[in-house]
């Protein structure tokens, strides 16, 4: 119903790349371009500037975006209310996570909020961090929680848990004796390494809280892998350590396949929930939301060193 002009110029404007807008709208590069130089010729002026291979906003393109902003927002609004007020429902609520997220925190909650709200068809798309903060900015997704930093100024983001990292191994590893002082990075460079593969938010945390503590080459990774349960499998098969998420691995604390020790200093990250700064909330996003924030008040994942310990007490006895 919008302009088709201005919502491609608006999509350009918000990836700042002419290729990714024409595979968001799914159209040619071209078709892109010839909508942009159009609306530029109605506004007799430009709107992006063009070089060295990068995209940037002119000072008039920049508040053509940010009122377009506005009224693609406020097309979503009148879209809803009609639909709500003549009793059709909309399609499902699409939600994107990160992998760690997916595989531990959201099967329970999804899981008690479609009890609660049977009504609502729910859309899970999964990915690393970086490929998923990418599905909201193209509105593939209407809202993602994800691990990791993310810098897109334009998205909301809001903290919804804190996690902890900690380092895996064997059970029978000799790091498991320092499960109460905790492990020094560079007291892991004797060891080979198993990381997530570019763009996850666990890879870009453990990297930077690595270059914290001094230590920016050096370590062996042996392998990279695309989620934490490949991880988990690798580092159970004895073919390295890994650090990850202390929620993804109760399980395999309470089987014994695993033995897990903390970070010194301790390492600390956020799950996050991300959205559309402006986009027009949807009734079922926002019960979505509220119903999630509640989860994540009360529900703390059992700490890694804590089933350790208890591990380790019931060998004994």
């Amino acid at each position: 119903m919008a302009d088709r002009r201005l919502k491609v110029f608006n999509t350009v404007a918000r990836l700042l790349s002419f290729t990714k807008a024409a595979a968001a709208l799914h159209m040619t590069q071209p078709a892109v371009t010839f909508q942009v130089r159009k609306l530029e010729e109605h506004f007799d002026t430009r709107l992006f500037d063009r070089t060295h291979n990068r995209v940037t906003l002119t000072d008039v393109g920049e508040t053509v975006y940010e009122i377009s902003e506005r009224i693609f927002e406020l097309y979503d609004e009148m879209d809803q209310r009609v639909k709500e007020m003549t009793g059709v429902v909309g399609g499902a609520l699409n939600v994107g996570a990160s992998m760690t997220v997916a595989e531990n925190m959201l099967p329970a909650l999804l899981g008690k909020f479609r009890q609660e709200h049977p009504e609502l068809p729910l859309r899970l798309k999964v990915g690393n961090t970086d490929s998923v903060v990418s599905m909201v900015e193209r509105n593939v997704v209407d809202l993602a929680l994800v691990e990791g930093t993310v810098t897109n100024k334009t998205l909301l983001v809001e903290t919804c848990r804190r996690d902890e990292l900690v380092v895996i191994m064997p059970p029978d590893h000799e790091l498991t004796a320092c499960v109460d002082t905790g492990v020094p990075v560079d007291k892991l460079m004797d060891y080979p390494l198993i990381c997530r593969e570019e763009g996850s938010g666990t890879r870009q945390i453990v990297m930077a809280y690595m270059n914290e503590q001094g230590v920016d080459e050096g370590w062996d990774v042996c392998m990279e892998l695309g989620s934490p349960e490949a991880i988990k499998g690798a580092v159970e098969a004895g073919m390295g350590l890994s650090i990850m998420s202390s929620a993804g691995i109760s399980k395999e604390l309470k089987l014994g396949l695993l033995a897990a020790v903390p970070l010194s200093p301790p390492l600390y990250r956020d799950f996050s929930f991300v959205r559309q700064r402006h986009k027009f909330r949807l009734p079922a996003m926002e019960q979505l939301l509220e119903f999630s924030r509640e989860y994540c008040r009360e529900s703390t994942p059992m700490h890694d060193l804590e089933v350790i310990r208890h591990s380790a007490g019931s060998e004994e006895t």
